[in-house]
């Protein structure tokens, strides 16, 4: 089975460098959606919590020694690509939760990319705390 995507739209920042990890990002930017999914905003507004999905759009083909990978921030340990937040997956799909600074039309004003300028992204979903 193959599965095809095409991005609803593209992060814009002017950050050169990002973390590795939302939860790290004070980062800010932009998500700019397409025009055409701009109805879906609708009820995106400041101060809420939003989930990203994403393409790794910069990462390297996935091979099987990559299986294991030593993430920079776990001293040399390796770990299985399932356990571990890298780019470098068989899926290069990523996953962030952001701050809604605002919203204008089809952008979406956010704090805490992990995300490169010109990022696809997939698709935005609601945040929600457990028990909500």
């Amino acid at each position: 089975m193959k599965i095809e995507m095409e991005p609803i739209g593209r992060v814009r920042t002017k950050a050169q460098t990002v973390p590795r990890h939302y939860s790290v990002s004070d980062v800010s930017g932009v998500i700019e959606i397409d025009p055409r999914y701009e109805l879906g905003l609708r009820d995106i507004a400041s101060g809420q919590k939003i989930v990203v999905l994403f393409a790794f759009h910069k990462s390297p083909p996935f091979s099987p020694e990559l299986l294991l990978q030593a993430p920079p921030h776990k001293g040399g340990q390796q770990f299985g690509v399932f356990s571990i937040c890298s780019p470098k997956r068989p899926n290069p799909i990523g996953m962030s939760v952001l701050e809604v600074l605002g919203r204008e039309g089809a952008a979406i004003a956010v704090k805490g990319l992990d995300m490169l300028d010109g990022t696809p992204v997939l698709d935005i979903k609601p945040y929600f705390k457990e028990g909500e």
